[in-house]
């Protein structure tokens, strides 16, 4: 299978030869500080803000910044930045920009483009609102990681009626924490869990009840945390044991002894998008007893596909995990086949196909609007089996 997937990257790239793309920066503030790079963070590099191979060179005789691509295919998403979310680029007045698209062999081979402004140089940058619930809470801003000797911050919710009864919860670990809940703290748009589940409870079909915890990542980490594997082109990853054995050995200890959860394997959950679907892969398998609930939207598989495949046959997964894979038809040529690959690897070393649902939707993209819209489905298909939130002597706590 691992070699199978390697031929699937090296097919795709084949067919996706015949439409290769430049990108011309004609003109960016004049503030821009002198000697900066300009790098592309898009759907072609799991939206890393400081991609060597997506660095603009500097042409003075035209005075425009210029970056080639790599040869793709179908639809390319993306912004421009100077190596961090907190130098994003903005518009005219300072506000958040929507993603620039491309469609490979549709769109011109030289594009010419302007960044108007960076959103760390263009004056007061408007106000954002914070959105998150009342029931939602920061644990912690600067919560220990041992593995790693860092800390972070951690957001826990808690479902409706929390306070005032006594039940114990299903707990779902969510990565990229400062987009979960908050969009004041988003650098790309809210996932909104905390409405959606508020909405299901208010509907009666949140399935009793469940205790979200999300962790935010860092910048400057979170292609090493995300992955236990090293893309031989980035040059990252390699930090993503450290960073499991964190959620399973530090973080989760402490939630099941501060809250009331119900901390067995089939009433806990990881879930995460991109370079945080490959994670949750990741983790599912190499702690098979402790996550029962997976759920894996828009994956960067492209980081580390054949290595994740040659583990996922050293470490057989359980059948009696429920995994939930779901991508759009526009988020590149290896989206789709890639994750199918994973789904299908995984019934082959024994899933059963009741506990896998794949999908990929036409209208699906690489972005935050997507994950908010499909997120209710996948929770709902995750926990659909479980009873109710237990009783107080339903379980003990962990």
């Amino acid at each position: 299978m691992k070699r199978l997937f390697s031929r699937l990257l090296t097919r795709l790239g084949r067919r996706a030869a015949r439409a290769p793309v430049t990108l011309q920066l004609t003109s960016v503030p004049a503030n821009t500080p002198a000697g900066a790079t300009i790098y592309l963070t898009g759907s072609v590099n799991g939206w890393t803000t400081d991609d060597p191979a997506c660095a603009f060179s500097f042409d003075p005789g035209t005075g425009s910044y210029f970056l080639t691509l790599p040869p793709g295919r179908g639809t390319l998403d993306y912004k421009f930045c100077r190596g961090s979310w907190a130098t994003i680029e903005t518009d005219a007045e300072n506000r958040a920009v929507p993603n620039r698209r491309y469609l490979y062999g549709q769109g011109p081979r030289v594009v010419a483009q302007q960044v108007l402004n960076w959103e760390d140089q263009g004056g007061i940058i408007p106000p954002r609102q914070h959105s998150a619930s009342p029931n939602v809470h920061i644990l912690s801003p600067e919560f220990a990681m041992p593995q790693l000797r860092r800390t972070r911050r951690v957001w826990v919710y808690l479902p409706p009626g929390y306070a005032e009864g006594a039940s114990r919860y299903p707990v779902l670990y969510l990565q990229d924490g400062q987009n979960v809940f908050d969009q004041y703290t988003s650098f790309a748009g809210e996932w909104g869990v905390d409405e959606t589940l508020d909405a299901l409870a208010a509907r009666g079909q949140d399935l009793g009840g469940c205790l979200v915890v999300a962790v935010d990542n860092s910048s400057q980490h979170r292609l090493a945390e995300y992955s236990p594997w090293r893309n031989p082109r980035t040059g990252r990853g390699g930090e993503g044991g450290q960073y499991v054995d964190f959620l399973v050995d530090t973080l989760k200890p402490y939630i099941d002894h501060h809250y009331r959860t119900r901390p067995g394997r089939e009433t806990t959950g990881i879930l995460g998008s991109s370079m945080g679907g490959l994670l949750a892969t990741y983790a599912a398998l190499r702690y098979p007893a402790v996550f029962g609930r997976v759920g894996v939207f828009s994956p960067a598989y492209w980081f580390a596909g054949p290595a994740l495949l040659g583990y996922l046959k050293q470490q057989k997964p359980r059948p009696d995990t429920r995994w939930y894979f779901v991508c759009g038809a526009q988020e590149g040529p290896s989206m789709a086949p890639l994750m199918t690959a994973v789904h299908d690897a995984l019934g082959a070393a024994g899933v059963p196909g009741t506990n896998l649902s794949c999908q990929v939707l036409a209208d699906g993209q690489h972005a935050e609007w997507f994950w908010q819209r499909e997120f209710a489905a996948a929770y709902r298909w995750l926990f659909a089996d479980l009873p109710t939130a237990a009783s107080p002597s339903a379980t003990t706590l962990g």
